[in-house]
């Protein structure tokens, strides 16, 4: 029993130092800085963009970036049963960037189909959800680009 015990703490101990580190759970190994974004479309979306977004804002960097965002949201029927009640919808979020020092611009989109509820507060609950969650993905999608971008 003592030697099961023994193994155990050991295998604790190996694992828990094995070097692995979340993607992006530090984001001071990037050299730029976004200063300003301007925002047009979504409201929604724009602002769950600019919580991810503002994560990015270094002083120190001296490569600074300037951001035009443009969102659009959309919510398609995409089927109906028999009685003509919707039964799901796609989400769709499309985001364009323009980078201004260098005038690239960068198109992500996201996209999910979600299922009729029956109770109207938990869809919209929901639907804000996959909006954050939208967000989130598309800001590490653009800071993927812009690192790409900012090494060559």
């Amino acid at each position: 029993m003592i030697k099961k015990k023994i193994i155990f703490i050991s295998l604790i101990f190996f694992l828990n130092n094995c070097g692995f580190t979340p993607i992006y759970l530090n984001n001071t190994d990037v050299n730029f800085s976004i200063e300003q974004i301007d925002y047009l479309g979504d409201r929604e979306l724009n602002n769950f963009l600019k919580i991810n977004l503002n994560k990015y804002k270094n002083i120190e960097s001296d490569n600074k970036i300037f951001i035009e965002v443009n969102s659009s949201y959309e919510k398609n029927i995409l089927s109906k049963d028999g009685a003509g009640k919707v039964t799901n919808y796609q989400l769709l979020a499309n985001v364009i960037f323009l980078i201004k020092p260098i005038n690239k611009e960068i198109i992500i989109t996201e996209k999910i189909i979600m299922d009729s509820k029956t109770d109207k507060f938990e869809e919209d609950r929901y639907e804000r959800t996959m909006k954050q969650n939208f967000a989130s993905s598309i800001s590490n999608k653009l800071r993927s680009e812009l690192i790409i971008i900012n090494d060559l």
